[in-house]
């Protein structure tokens, strides 16, 4: 199975974040509720499972939402309370994978902000900065790298920004720009965000050693037990797993659940490793347990293929059944799925007609991509379409990536 990265690369924009609430003193919790006032609803924050709350965090989450309800019940128009909101809603989609109610909740406060005209650039240009973040981890790629061009009209010596438009000319295609930002995002700040996108980069383009070594700095520069530096790891382990040693790998997330306690991607690929081993019960015990803790589709999807390698045709299909459901919520939430549709049905239901339908709604936004054309010439290549699988291998190979798939692809396509 094709090592899955569980959120996209924009996300990382958001990783710092966590620093700015981190930063304020927490208070008494307060009840978590949806506050109505006579002007306007707010949004409420959802109460985070037992196993991630991690103490003070959650504490803080819900002092800083508290803050900012307080705040724009004075004053609806209050920009930097409605910020702030935003961020916490970022942060607790990372965290709780509760992406269809918090990110549509970010996006709507982050527009009545830009909706209005703004004399204080450094609010629009959080705002925008935010609200291209949150496209970005709903894949609207596009329409990320507009706002995101914007942002950067206000401030051009910000690395946040850079960061944003690295991951939009990354998913569209442009690895040329992609490159070009995340020099200057390295060169503004060189820290855990910026050497995440340069170990990507590097990955990209078939430098396997170096992206460990970038990503090695991420970690280095991030504080145990943060989310942010969890996941930074985590992708590490996932670069270990792929290109080195999954013994490496499987230190690498054991080494994130003794400094960030049932953190669920970890256990999930702990999962992966014991089913590589041929450990099918103690992969599907991890699997439940990291579904228990957020709803990940991906930990679903992953489970399903257990039950059907080990013979339970029916418990496979059950949870297929639900994948579906959690998709279309996804879809309903304002998340385009077509990349996590195709997958889905091309591995669990094996349904390659459908699947080629989805992959090719995603090319025909990004025909440049390499995992857009990569999917497809796997597609291709297992309907036993030659000639179109050699094509999208053609774009998919041309940055030299080392990638399992491409390296299998190239096996299967050899004249």
């Amino acid at each position: 199975m094709k090592i899955k990265r569980h959120l996209s690369l924009g996300a990382l924009l958001c990783l710092l974040l966590s620093f700015c609430i981190a930063c304020q003193q927490p208070s008494t919790p307060v009840e978590v509720a949806v506050a109505s006032f006579a002007k306007k609803s707010y949004p409420k924050l959802l109460t985070r499972p037992a196993a991630i709350q991690y103490g003070q965090e959650w504490d803080k989450m819900q002092s800083a939402y508290s803050q900012a309800l307080n705040a724009l019940k004075k004053n609806d128009k209050d920009h930097k309370a409605a910020l702030q909101m935003a961020r916490v809603f970022i942060i607790e989609a990372r965290v709780t994978g509760e992406h269809g109610h918090y990110y549509p909740s970010a996006l709507n406060l982050l527009d009545s902000i830009l909706t209005n005209k703004l004399t204080d650039r450094n609010i629009e240009f959080q705002a925008k900065s935010l609200k291209a973040s949150v496209l970005l981890s709903q894949h609207e790629f596009i329409e990320a790298l507009q706002v995101g061009l914007e942002a950067a009209q206000e401030y051009s010596y910000n690395a946040q920004i850079y960061g944003v438009l690295t991951d939009a000319y990354v998913e569209l295609g442009d690895y040329e720009k992609a490159i070009a930002m995340a020099d200057k995002m390295v060169s503004l700040r060189p820290d855990l965000r910026s050497y995440s996108r340069v170990s990507y980069l590097r990955e990209i383009h078939g430098d396997t050693d170096g992206a460990i070594e970038a990503m090695k700095l991420a970690v280095a520069a991030g504080y145990p037990g943060y989310e942010d530096t969890a996941w930074a790891r985590l992708t590490l382990g996932e670069l270990y797993e792929q290109y080195g040693s999954s013994v490496e790998a499987e230190a690498q997330y054991n080494r994130i659940l003794s400094e960030r306690e049932d953190y669920p991607f970890a256990i999930a690929a702990l999962a992966g490793i014991a089913e590589k081993k041929g450990d099918m019960e103690k992969a599907e015990s991890l699997l439940k347990k990291a579904c228990a803790i957020i709803p990940e589709v991906g930990f679903y999807e992953q489970l399903a293929t257990i039950y059907l390698n080990t013979n339970r045709q029916a418990e496979a299909d059950k949870l297929n059944k639900e994948v579906l459901v959690m998709l279309e919520d996804d879809v309903l939430h304002g998340h385009n799925m077509n990349m996590e549709y195709a997958r889905f049905y091309m591995d669990n239901l094996g349904d390659l007609d459908k699947a080629l339908d989805y992959a090719l709604t995603e090319y025909e936004k990004r025909p440049n991509n390499i995992d857009v054309n990569t999917l497809l010439a796997v597609i291709y290549q297992k309907g036993s379409k030659m000639t179109e699988a050699k094509k999208h291998y053609t774009i998919a190979s041309r940055t030299n990536s080392q990638d399992q798939e491409l390296r299998l692809l190239s096996d299967y396509l050899a004249d």
